[in-house]
């Protein structure tokens, strides 16, 4: 029951960088920047409405199901309504550090968060009180404890008046972006949580585990990426609305040449001593599969030009072509995926996943090539911001 309903949290933590976070990364260090203080509170405002629906909603359908379904164990869901609200603030506030480059605040925050967590997973385990409902509030008090020591980074409620008067447009302007975040939102799931539905429906629960103890050797490095990209998107979305191409361009230039090294040492390390690190972790259950760990450390590799290609567009305010290249790599998971774990096993699982990550990188490569004429021809052209009080 706790994995169910980790999964439901990891399912709205998607659709609330969809709908808020990412578009906020974006817009808050390019178009508005200009009015930060009004639009962080704008966004906070927005938020804390989601939390509070959020919770309600949840505690609703934990009070139905008791009514209905007695014998589950609903503790889990319990915890996520007491909880989510304060999660998902915590990681609007660090994202809003990033966005304003307090780049030491947000590993403060997050620094004071883990210690916490640890601290008191520690004791609860002591005292045998570790469930889904300590887990999540665990969770809920670190995020506290993390938010306090960086208070006064909170945003503080200002007028929106002459925000909404200038821009009158801004919610519709964020849902033109939000949305195809949104689908992306959905859509990437046949490129990631697809094959381990497909390991279960097509070859078995044992499978699944292989593949998944596989995966969870790559999730270091996909940390390393996802903690550069938070910080490079907000930059690269202030490159772009100051028109700043030139800067914007090379900034991706050294962005991809830093994810092609750290692939190419994170493969290189995983050839020479995978295999070993495999079996030392999980105590030799997986040795029969640890010959696929090399092959499955491509992965990273295939993704990380993607990746870069990706947040670019999302600077320049083309999140569709983020969605296209999702929606490709969703369909070689099916077209190819699925025939190859047929024929294959747990291997052509892993092969279908490094096909999925090619097919996606390529369709972002063409997207971004399409832009670059446009990003060029922008050279020339006056700032926005200067256009539009022009």
């Amino acid at each position: 029951m706790f994995a169910v309903v980790y999964s439901v949290f990891n399912f709205l933590t998607g659709l609330q960088n969809a709908a808020i976070l990412e578009p906020y990364s974006v817009y808050g260090a390019g178009r508005y920047r200009n009015y930060s203080a009004a639009y962080r509170w704008l966004i906070w405002r927005s938020n804390a409405w989601l939390g509070f629906v959020l919770t309600t909603l949840l505690l609703l359908i934990s009070r139905l199901l008791s009514w209905t379904a007695p014998n589950l164990r609903l503790r889990s869901l319990v915890g996520l309504a007491l909880s989510s609200a304060i999660m998902l603030t915590a990681s609007l506030l660090r994202r809003m550090l990033y966005v304003e480059r307090k780049v030491r605040c947000a590993a403060k925050m997050s620094f004071v968060f883990f210690l916490t967590v640890l601290i008191l997973f520690g004791v609860a385990t002591r005292a045998g009180a570790l469930d889904g409902l300590s887990v999540f509030l665990i969770f809920a008090l670190g995020s506290i404890a993390g938010g306090m020591v960086v208070i006064q980074e909170v945003p503080r409620e200002v007028s929106l008046e002459t925000f909404v008067a200038l821009q009158p447009d801004h919610w519709s302007q964020h849902w033109i972006y939000a949305r195809w975040v949104l689908a992306t939102a959905f859509v990437c799931q046949l490129m990631t949580q697809a094959y381990y539905w497909l390991a279960a429906g097509l070859l078995s629960l044992k499978d699944v585990a292989e593949l998944r103890s596989l995966v969870m050797l790559a999730v270091p490095v996909d940390q390393v990426f996802t903690a550069i990209t938070q910080l490079v998107l907000p930059v690269m979305a202030a490159h772009y609305a100051s028109n700043r191409i030139s800067e914007l361009l090379s900034l991706w230039k050294t962005y991809s040449l830093v994810f092609l090294a750290i692939s190419a040492a994170f493969v290189l390390g995983i050839r020479m001593v995978g295999r070993p690190l495999m079996h030392w972790i999980y105590g030799g259950k997986f040795d029969d599969v640890s010959s696929l760990l090399g092959t499955l450390a491509l992965l990273p590799l295939l993704m990380g030009v993607g990746n870069t290609m990706n947040a670019t567009l999302k600077a320049v305010e083309k999140p569709n072509m983020t969605f296209y290249a999702y929606v490709a790599s969703g369909t070689a998971t099916l077209v190819a995926g699925v025939p190859l774990m047929i024929h294959f096993g747990l291997r052509g699982a892993v092969y279908g996943m490094l096909l999925s990550a090619g097919v996606y990188t390529a369709t972002l490569a063409i997207g971004f090539l399409s832009q670059i004429p446009r990003l060029r021809s922008l050279r020339m052209a006056p700032c926005r911001d200067e256009a539009a009080v022009g």
